[in-house]
């Protein structure tokens, strides 16, 4: 999608709703420097939505959509869930794939992309919830780090299956008790970060939403690397807070909390020497383009 894809024929524009207008007139298709900040005023990164009001995964999903480097090339794979009730709001193509083989759609997306445009940069990032990543879709999303496919993986972390009332996940920390798990987890939350590395992903992250600039810086580290180095993976933080029994106003207490000191998502972050050295050619670009504007302005 592209600014020059999205005009709105002469003949129709009478007809077509102010809201269109709108987003053809204001979208950030194209600004490279698009990024959080963009989200009071971009209506396609999500105006509205049909999650519960304050939602953790709401926030997330506009830091997501404003973050990514090139959404006119981005394809988004999401797997069934709450995550799958906002990509219909949202003005960025994406495929809704069946519960848990995300990451196995996505690796023929991009080797088809590959061929199909082999002069464009093209980025497939996979978003979906615990379950789909950890629980009932592991085997492809290890798959798919394994054969080191060009993919972000982003998991909306909410320690539980939220979208259909409470059962027990993978991510879920020990002891807690949901609505349908009354017994309480047995076991210790899966450690995917750390699988991840081991897997072979060259850019690893897991953090909450509380803070935007370091969701956004996070989400263009990994799109970056997939999309030259290999597979990256980010967790994210994303409490239901229905099903943990906070009020709408307390998600963002709640990841604050979870990112305290001692806390189960203090930030952390991994990245292979290959990746680095991308990186930080990408940000000695980004200053060297910063110091030549502002000279120019003199």
């Amino acid at each position: 999608m592209s600014k020059e894809k999205i005009s709105i024929c002469e003949d129709l524009a009478d007809v077509m709703p102010p809201e269109y207008h709108t987003l053809v007139e204001n979208a950030t298709y194209g600004n490279g420097e698009r990024g959080w900040k963009d989200i009071g005023s971009s209506k396609e990164l999500i105006e509205q939505h049909s999650l519960c009001a304050g939602c953790p995964e709401a926030l997330a999903f506009r830091y997501v959509m404003a973050s990514i480097p090139n959404p006119e090339d981005t394809v988004f794979v999401g797997s069934t869930g709450c995550t799958s009730l906002v990509f219909p709001h949202v003005a960025i193509q994406n495929i809704h794939s069946l519960f848990g083989n995300q990451n196995a759609v996505a690796s023929g997306l991009v080797r088809t992309l590959r061929r199909r445009f082999p002069d464009k940069k093209k980025d497939v990032i996979v978003l979906a919830g615990d379950g789909a990543t950890v629980d009932i879709g592991l085997d492809c999303t290890m798959q798919s780090f394994f054969r080191q496919e060009n993919i972000t993986t982003i998991c909306f972390d909410n320690e539980l299956y939220a979208n259909t009332g409470g059962q027990e996940s993978g991510l879920m920390q020990k002891g807690f008790v949901a609505k349908m798990a009354p017994v309480g987890k047995t076991f210790e939350k899966v450690r995917l970060p750390e699988i991840a590395r081991e897997a072979g992903c060259h850019y690893v992250a897991c953090l909450t939403v509380s803070k935007p600039n370091r969701v956004e810086k996070a989400i263009k580290n990994a799109v970056l690397v997939a999309r030259e180095v290999g597979p990256t993976y980010i967790q994210l933080y994303t409490p239901c807070i229905l099903e943990i029994g906070k009020q709408s106003m307390e998600g963002l207490d709640e990841m604050k909390d979870a990112e305290s000191i001692g806390g189960r998502f203090v930030m952390k972050e991994y990245i292979s020497d290959e990746a680095k050295k991308l990186l930080d050619s990408v940000e000695a670009e980004r200053k060297a383009k910063k110091k030549a504007a502002k000279a120019a302005k003199k």
